[in-house]
């Protein structure tokens, strides 16, 4: 067999690895082997590229790799759960970016001399990385809270946007046409890297996990561009599974927002609404304090328990905790279960990730369809830092801004405990008339302190 038969034939099983990978990562269960399965194929595809025949730069390459390695594993090892979003975020960028440069040196290296299939390749993966570069670094400073979560709009905001998409495309067609100068396909990325952060400033903060999961397919789209300009096949394919396994679920993410990812991505959605129309929905608009003490009487005398977990839990650390309480619950015969809402969190998946952290076993996560219908039997739902996903205005409220979004139906159990710092709204900027109903009662303060108190209360019971 010749170099270039086995260096092909590894391609092939990298392939494989990575589409077993995709696999494996769609259940919980399987999730951990998936990773695993993915990193070794990442392992033979970097041991294959540098097997190539004429690869000469071998001393640089083991030195950004020694330099980049180490920083890479601290930086997974070192990350918080909270700051998870961020780093994917952050992660999604790098990949992007490296196809746009990826791009340019192509381009520096081949013109005017550039196949027509090369130059499509150049095209693609420089416009599309370097708008994923941008998006993701504004998604970044928005989740790490640089910058206002909120929709950062102005006038003829899409009208100009749809300008400089415009005059990005007759660049490209330049390039494409006469492929002789450096600084037009620089002035393209550049537009295309202006596009980036004017395309993500006006998508508010709740709606991150819908725009992360779009720059994610952007990217792989881009990294299988790249795989073109290089003739790689493994990041042809690759390119392509991230591509497609990102486009499904932003389509699945916004499905389960009840809404079009159009109107995710140019809906401004997230604009502070005034605090009347929670008052008006929420009965008679008394908000109803309590105890841990009195938390823990009605946990332990309820027959069954249904834990919400959110970004507030998420942001206290409270996951070990919360298995602890559900824990001493099980011990006295309450049937405790978690209810998993797509979009709860800043990423998708962020809270089966955070609860997999504490070990909740798997077949305790329910998710938003299968929990639903169970909440007209539970006698205590405890809310945990979340807040839009709980919203009552998604169903009885036209004029919401959320109306129409697929909610956890907390307010179909007999009673509703809300683990909150305060009544200020979430992340989106709405305010909860769940918090204003007569069965839902408020226990304040920070999630972990909360929960570490209604554990010691409930021994006590």
């Amino acid at each position: 067999m010749s170099r270039n038969d086995a260096i092909n034939l590894a391609y092939l099983v990298t392939i494989v690895t990575f589409v077993l990978a995709l696999r494996f990562l769609s259940s919980p269960t399987t999730a951990r082997r998936g990773n695993w399965l993915g990193a070794a194929g990442m392992v033979i595809a970097i041991g294959a590229t540098l097997a190539q025949a004429g690869l000469t730069n071998y001393a640089s390459i083991l030195i950004v790799m020694a330099v980049s390695a180490p920083v890479g594993a601290w930086a997974a090892r070192a990350v918080k759960m909270t700051a998870m979003p961020q780093m994917v975020a952050l992660f999604n960028g790098v990949g992007g970016g490296a196809a746009a440069l990826i791009a340019l040196s192509e381009f520096h290296k081949d013109h005017p001399s550039i196949r027509s299939d090369v130059a499509i390749g150049i095209l693609l993966s420089g416009l599309i990385g370097s708008v994923s570069f941008a998006g993701s670094m504004i998604a970044f400073a928005k989740l790490q809270e640089l910058i206002g979560g909120r929709p950062i709009t102005y006038p003829l905001q899409q009208a100009s946007n749809i300008g400089l998409l415009g005059g990005i495309c007759a660049l490209a067609i330049v390039i494409g046409v006469h492929p002789t100068h450096d600084w037009v396909l620089v002035l393209m990325l550049g537009g295309a890297l202006l596009f980036g952060i004017l395309f993500v400033l006006p998508i508010g903060g709740a709606d991150m996990p819908v725009v992360i999961s779009l720059l994610n397919a952007f990217t792989g789209i881009a990294a299988s561009a790249t795989g073109f300009e290089l003739r790689n096949n493994v990041l042809i394919v690759s390119g392509m599974l991230v591509g497609a396994s990102g486009t499904f679920l932003t389509l699945m993410m916004a499905r389960s927002m009840g809404r079009s990812v159009s109107n995710v991505l140019f809906g401004a959605f997230g604009t502070l609404q005034a605090s009347g129309e929670a008052a008006v929905a929420g009965g008679d608009g008394v908000v109803r304090s309590t105890t841990a003490d009195d938390v823990a009487v009605m946990l332990a005398y309820s027959r069954r328990v249904v834990i919400v977990p959110g970004y507030g839990l998420a942001v206290a650390q409270a996951q070990h905790d919360v298995r602890k309480l559900a824990d001493a619950l099980e011990e006295r015969g309450v049937d405790v279960r978690y209810a998993i809402h797509p979009v709860a969190g800043r990423m998708p998946g962020h809270m089966n990730v955070l609860l997999a952290e504490a070990n909740v076993p798997y077949d305790k996560l329910f998710e938003m369809d299968q929990i639903n219908p169970e909440f007209d039997q539970t006698d205590v739902a405890l809310v945990i830092g979340a807040n839009d996903v709980t919203n009552p205005s998604a169903r009885n409220s036209p004029g919401s801004p959320i109306y129409g979004m697929p909610i956890l139906d907390v307010d179909h159990s007999q009673n509703v405990v809300v683990l909150k710092r305060s009544m200020s709204p979430g992340f989106a900027g709405i305010d909860n008339p769940l918090y204003l109903d007569p069965k839902t009662v408020m226990l304040f303060g920070d999630a972990k302190d909360s929960v570490v108190k209604l554990v010691d209360a409930l021994g006590r019971v």
